[in-house]
């Protein structure tokens, strides 16, 4: 949800932040306020495409900076622009794309504006927002057609991969064999490479090797080495030890270094024992490592890579052997799966028609109290061919709407105005409830024709739709107003440079804004009627 929203720069907004209630806020204010630019600010976070002609006049860039909680997460998104146009996009002070900004803050924000109904606009979007809202049966029916749509397209690739291998030209298959073949004559080991270079680095010095070994043996062990030397030191230490301590400790620390040396001569012995100089082991070696590195060439970089490039060789050419038996099998599995499938999609779409009807009672039935008696939501669930299914499902689902009874259905996005689109979009989000993922929803022109008893239905309706949401609205009903938890006042200066200010309204001052909503002025009846207005509003 957005915590805190900061504007400056934007349109005819100097410097101006909001700080929405996690549940329903309003925004009011004169026609021509501004109010249309918090909106457009709301826009630039969600990664849209920044607009120079919006930067304040006489500035020298605009900046929207929101902060954002959604579960135990938080970030801060900021978005500038430029006077020339250019765009600069931060989250959490790191620089980011407005792709990314789209990524990150689109799915938690829904603009119900005449121009921001993202999601009803989509058709693609009406059957997942369907089967949000149709709960468990839906959702475990959708679950088993997944894993039976997942193995169809296991087997489908298998069958497809045998059809290629079929139609390789025989050039491909002579080249398939000789390649396994070649690799075969070697046999390599994945991690084989590195053990052969030491070894063969051993054996191309051994002689050098030896000869270090055998120096440093007799060095050490050999009448007059080291070892000697070391030996009469220890004994002329330990012959005076008695007469001074301090020879005593320097004794013991000599005759360490002479169990040391004593320990490196027999290691160096066994060393010259064991290490032998075979030319013929040389020269396999040095064949066997120039023979790997021509694999890992051809095929490489890596030994593991040659293997890799062996088994897809020997899979070929094994499809071609046994094509016919295995292309017999693969079309019995596919034919299983897709047996599978429609059983699955059958269920699928069984469960969806189960619930179409409950759907749309409780949609239009919310519509009804908004002001569109006659008006009906129709929720088209239609059949696709086989081929046509997709992961989505075995169905074409689609929200129609009828502005009035003796009118057919037709799509959403053509018939519905932008007041009707935004109530719509009010009644799917309320009766989803807490299925929908989405968790601010902003509301622009929400009100648009409605008046009376029905503005105070509307009012009641996005108080319910605030426990599962946090809501913004804007709007010009007083009713409306008065069911909100926090009350911003958009208001225009006059002059020469008109500025757009927002502050928040509550106590004497929220009950005059309401009174001008109500009458457009502050009377004497007006006041009253905004103070029990608000009374009614806030005690319900």
């Amino acid at each position: 949800m957005i915590d805190e929203l900061q504007v400056s720069n934007v349109a005819l907004i100097k410097e101006a932040s909001l700080s929405p209630s996690p549940g329903f806020t309003v925004l009011t204010g004169e026609t021509g306020a501004g109010k249309t630019a918090l909106l457009y600010a709301c826009r630039l976070l969600m990664g849209a495409r920044s607009d120079k002609t919006l930067v304040r006049e006489g500035s020298e860039g605009a900046c929207v900076a929101g902060r954002f909680f959604s579960g135990d997460q938080d970030m801060v998104i900021a978005r500038r622009i430029s006077a020339d146009g250019r765009s600069r996009a931060t989250v959490n002070g790191q620089m980011a794309s407005v792709g990314e900004l789209a990524q990150l803050v689109s799915p938690l924000i829904d603009l119900c504006g005449q121009y921001d109904q993202q999601q009803l606009l989509q058709v693609s979007s009406h059957g997942p927002l369907f089967d949000q809202w149709a709960g468990t049966a839906v959702a475990d029916a959708h679950a088993a057609y997944a894993v039976a749509w997942e193995a169809r397209g296991v087997a489908a690739a298998r069958l497809r991969q045998l059809a290629q291998a079929a139609s390789q030209s025989e050039a491909a298959v002579a080249k398939a064999r000789e390649d396994r073949d070649r690799i075969e004559v070697l046999d390599p080991r994945d991690d084989e490479y590195d053990e052969l270079l030491a070894r063969t680095k051993r054996a191309e010095h051994g002689e050098a090797l030896l000869s270090a070994a055998e120096t440093a043996r007799a060095a050490l062990a050999d009448e007059g080495g080291a070892l000697d030397a070391l030996n009469s030191a220890v004994f002329a230490l330990d012959r005076m030890a008695p007469v001074d301590e301090a020879l005593k400790g320097l004794a013991s620390t000599v005759r360490e270094s002479v169990f040391l040396a004593e320990d490196a001569a027999r290691d160096l012995a066994s060393y010259v024992q064991d290490l032998e100089f075979d030319p013929e082991e040389l020269t396999y070696l040095q064949e066997r490592v120039a023979a790997l590195q021509s694999l890992m060439r051809s095929f490489g970089p890596t030994l593991a890579d040659v293997n890799a490039h062996r088994a897809e060789c020997q899979q070929l050419l094994e499809s071609i052997d046994n094509n016919d038996e295995l292309v017999a099998e693969a079309q019995k599995a596919l034919d299983s799966a897709e047996a599978d499938l429609q059983k699955a999609g059958k269920a699928l779409s069984k469960a969806r028609m189960a619930k179409k009807a409950a759907f749309e009672k409780e949609i239009n039935g919310l519509l009804a109290k908004l002001e569109m008696k006659g008006s009906q939501l129709v929720c088209q669930i239609e059949p696709l061919p086989f081929d046509q299914w997709s992961a989505a499902g075995p169905d074409s689902i689609e929200f129609l709407f009828a502005p009035g009874k003796a009118l057919s259905p037709r799509p959403l996005a053509r018939i519905a105005s932008g007041g009707e689109l935004s109530r719509v979009m009010l009644a799917l989000k309320a009766v989803m409830g807490e299925s929908d993922t989405v968790e601010t929803l902003v509301f622009d022109e929400v009100d648009a024709g409605v008046g009376g008893a029905t503005a105070y239905a509307l009012g009641e309706l996005l108080v319910q739709l605030s426990r599962t949401h946090q809501v913004i609205a804007v709007t010009h009903l007083a009713q409306v107003a008065a069911f909100a938890d926090c009350h911003y006042m958009v208001s225009k200066t006059d002059g020469d440079a008109p500025e757009t200010r927002i502050q928040p309204v509550e106590g004497a001052a929220r009950i005059k804004e309401v009174a001008r909503l109500l009458s457009g002025s502050e009377t004497a009846a007006s006041l009253a009627h905004a103070e029990e207005l608000l009374a009614a509003a806030q005690a319900g």
